[in-house]
């Protein structure tokens, strides 16, 4: 090999490079082979982004937009494009704007003004919105370059109070690494939890559309290079509007507020004040079951690790108060057999998807019961696989309520042959009311898989390794079975709390680090330790035994 070279092997190809070849110069090569854009790099096992250099032999793979980390990138990175369109509009008029949460595939965005020491949500017109999406556009057209670069974390914390942004600077006060990433976009300067594309000239896929008190940020779905139509969630963005209003009850609405809190020694405060305010919550659930009137059968979904049977035995709790009698059951047990399972088109069993229950039989028993006959339901076997019955007979009388849950519960085509009046449909996930700061979410589905990963390790002894593999088929199941009925609920029910990431910390690390450097998981696992490493750790003791959270850390007093 010459001097100064380096071999790649790239796509199962041997390639000579000079060292220090830019990621992006390989990138540019390979591009027609790619129907979308490549954006990262994955270098002897090491996501880079493409302003990076091979300095030595190895293997790199392409990441594109329609990878999930590729598309997470781009998200990031149209995000940074939109502030800073912001930031040259009105930034002169001390106008800046805040990223609230995700909503559909978009992020829901405010604009607000600094008076007086707070910030005040600012009115979006039509004509903002216009004047946004041009300069958008323009700062497309002119591809600036998207500027990594890595300063000191007292520096760090100088820049964003001198910026005004207080919320990164609360976050840096408790960074352990003595450095820390931003990023320079003509000027503008911003931290970032990830990678970011190269230049502006890549984001050309995007939208803005007018809601609530401020606006969307729209990015592609499935297809990468199409902008899907914005479908409002009316009940969804009550729900998140919901936990904003607890977040800055108790003035915790970012990480570096948490962290605050914990610092200061007021986290029992805390915990009793989320708590008091879940238990209330599912009071006003329970009052709204019972003022429908005819509902025998509370139909419980959500997406994974979303606390979905501790809420159902809470909101049991809430009923016998009020004077039903409700009886709490999974969906699970009306399993096919596993050798009548269908199959993914891995050759995996689908536990996912509807065919997996007998529904017919789901239909004939609840109809029973409705009639008010005695009906022997079934229990599920998961070490053989295989329905069984024990015994577990069940009659309805006037007080009676069932409160069944499992992924398919707001599905009509599970209960099709029910009466419409006789079901009150309730949607629950852990929609997080945290940010990392102003302009960075913090996902909804991380915090979920956190979840699982320590409950899986705890109850099922599946290593964090397994769980990381199976969570894109979960999530596959979620979009497909879950995600288009939630707004078909009655009710939504947010289960996130807000100081709960602190304490998973403690139990997911060990985990996370378990993973070796050599699994296609660890690249993931890297991710979330350094998603976790914003958090101060918290210990769980004064944690409540009817807590969600027990259902992932354990000693609950339910059996869960």
């Amino acid at each position: 090999m010459a001097e100064g070279k380096i071999r790649l092997s790239v796509e199962g190809e041997i390639r000579e490079y000079p060292r220090g070849t830019s990621f992006l110069a390989i990138a540019q090569e390979y591009q027609d082979r790619y129907a979308e854009d490549i954006v990262l790099t994955v270098y002897n096992n090491r996501l880079r982004e493409l302003g990076k250099c091979a300095d030595k032999d190895g293997t790199l793979a392409f990441i594109t937009t329609a990878d999930k980390t590729g598309k997470k990138a781009y998200r990031r990175s149209v995000t940074l494009l939109m502030q800073k369109a912001v930031f040259n509009l009105w930034g002169k008029e001390e106008i800046s704007v805040r990223v609230m949460h995700s909503i559909g595939q978009g992020y829901y965005c405010e604009l607000v003004r600094a008076e007086d020491g707070e910030r005040q949500r600012t009115a979006v017109s039509d004509q903002m919105i216009a004047e946004l999406k041009r300069e958008m556009y323009r700062l497309v057209m002119a591809d600036y370059e998207i500027e990594k670069r890595s300063i000191n974390t007292d520096d760090a914390v100088t820049l964003f109070h001198e910026l005004g942004m207080t919320d990164k600077e609360k976050l840096f006060r408790y960074r352990r690494s003595s450095r820390v990433n931003i990023y320079v976009l003509d000027h503008y300067k911003d931290y970032f939890y990830g990678f970011m594309v190269p230049s502006t000239g890549y984001l050309r896929y995007y939208d803005i559309t007018k809601y609530e008190d401020g606006f969307v940020l729209l990015f592609p779905g499935a297809n990468a290079k199409t902008v899907d139509e914005f479908c409002p969630s009316g009940k969804l963005f009550a729900a998140l509007k919901r936990s904003r209003d607890w977040g800055r009850l108790q003035k915790i609405d970012t990480i570096g507020a948490l962290n605050d809190a914990i610092a200061q020694g007021r986290m029992q405060e805390v915990i009793l004040t989320q708590e008091a305010l879940f238990e209330a919550r599912i009071v006003e659930v329970a009052e709204a079951i019972i003022q429908a009137e005819q509902k025998k059968f509370v139909m419980i979904a959500g997406p994974s690790s979303s606390g979905k049977t501790t809420f159902s035995h809470r909101l049991s709790t809430q009923l016998s108060a009020k004077g039903l009698k409700p009886h709490p059951f999974p969906l699970d047990d009306y399993y096919v057999n596993r050798d009548q399972c269908p199959k993914d088109e891995n050759g995996e069993y689908d536990l996912e998807c509807l065919e997996a229950l007998d529904v017919e039989l789901f239909n004939h028993d609840m109809n029973e019961l409705l009639a008010g006959r005695r009906v022997e339901l079934p229990s599920f076997n998961f070490k053989t696989g295989r329905r069984e019955y024990k015994g577990k007979f069940m009659q309805l009388g006037p007080d009676d309520i069932l409160v069944i849950e499992g992924i398919h519960g707001l599905n009509d085509r599970l209960s099709h042959s029910l009466p419409v009046e006789s079901k009150f449909k309730i949607y629950i996930s852990a929609l997080t009311q945290l940010n990392i700061d102003e302009h960075n979410c913090l996902p909804t589905t991380d915090g979920r898989m956190i979840r699982r990963i320590v409950r899986d390790a705890r109850t099922r002894g599946t290593c964090a390794k397994d769980t990381i593999a199976m969570w894109d088929s979960v999530r596959r199941g979620e979009e497909r079975y879950i995600f288009p009925f939630q707004e078909g609920a009655d009710v939504m029910f947010n289960s996130a709390l807000i100081y709960e990431l602190a304490v998973l910390k403690m139990y997911a690390e060990p985990l996370l680090f378990s993973i070796d450097k050599e699994c296609p998981e660890y690249l993931e696992a890297k991710r979330l330790l350094k998603f976790l490493d914003y958090f101060l750790p918290m210990p769980g003791e004064g944690i409540a035994k009817n807590s969600i959270l027990r259902e992932f850390i354990g000693g609950s007093c339910f059996q869960v």
